[in-house]
């Protein structure tokens, strides 16, 4: 039967050099059984100001804490390693480039609930965890879930965000078996991480909340400016591709 590993990591900061200091995760083996995970690690790297801003987390919290690749997490997701099992982030490829970078070589089956909401919830204006936590109602029921697995929701804290993540994932399933009757949810939602999504309206800029197709037909040059200077997800990267 499958595994569902779920995670989060907290980290030095975004850059190419910055490393894991948290790790929280929960291995699903069944309704009933599911493994938590809620570790600290030490690191070479310094902690950026701008990260400690976001997770609180100072160098002193973590100064006594094993490597990462001695942590549980780091065994656990090793032997779990096939792909039969699945991976589950929000945001997937910052936390899946973060285990990379402890030598990690994923041959999970790879879920992205970001990717998965934007196609289930296309008319969401926003797509991020805290955002969604609310929108969707998830909060109602996260005490009652943290109760139950021993959990302590903090904002910013890696296993506070894989019990949030953990909501939102039954509710993408509910969604995608609504949408795509008769097919295998999990098996869906990982062919939906694999394909782009034609956004519909600007997040940020100065057409902030205004149609991309209409902006298409009124300032193409807008469109190739930010394709050519910005950094862009890849969504954003295929919208404009599309309309270009």
């Amino acid at each position: 039967m499958a595994k569902y590993v779920l995670f989060d990591t907290e980290t030095t900061g975004n850059q190419e050099a910055d490393r894991i200091i948290q790790i929280g995760a929960m291995i699903v083996h069944s309704k009933d059984e599911i493994e938590v995970f809620d570790e600290l690690c030490s690191t070479q790297v310094p902690i950026s100001i701008e990260a400690m801003e976001v997770h609180n987390i100072t160098p002193d919290v973590i100064a006594d804490k094993p490597a990462y690749s001695e942590t549980a997490f780091a065994r656990r997701v090793q032997e779990l390693n096939t792909t039969e099992n699945y991976l589950i982030a929000h945001n997937i490829s910052f936390d899946l480039g973060m285990l990379e970078k402890e030598g990690f070589v994923n041959h999970y089956t790879l879920i992205d609930t970001v990717r998965c909401a934007k196609h289930l919830l296309p008319d969401s204006p926003y797509h991020r965890l805290q955002y969604l936590r609310y929108s969707l109602g998830l909060y109602k029921t996260e005490a009652q879930e943290a109760q139950k697995l021993g959990i302590t929701i903090k904002a910013h804290d890696a296993i506070g965000d894989v019990l949030v993540m953990k909501l939102l994932l039954s509710k993408l399933v509910t969604l995608t078996q609504e949408r795509f009757p008769g097919i295998n949810p999990m098996q869906k939602m990982a062919e939906l991480t694999q394909t782009p999504v034609l956004m519909k309206t600007f997040k940020f800029g100065k057409y902030k909340d205004r149609e991309i197709e209409e902006i298409a037909r009124e300032d193409r040059g807008y469109l190739q400016w930010m394709r050519n200077n910005l950094d862009l997800d890849e969504d954003m990267k295929y919208t404009l591709d599309q309309y270009l």
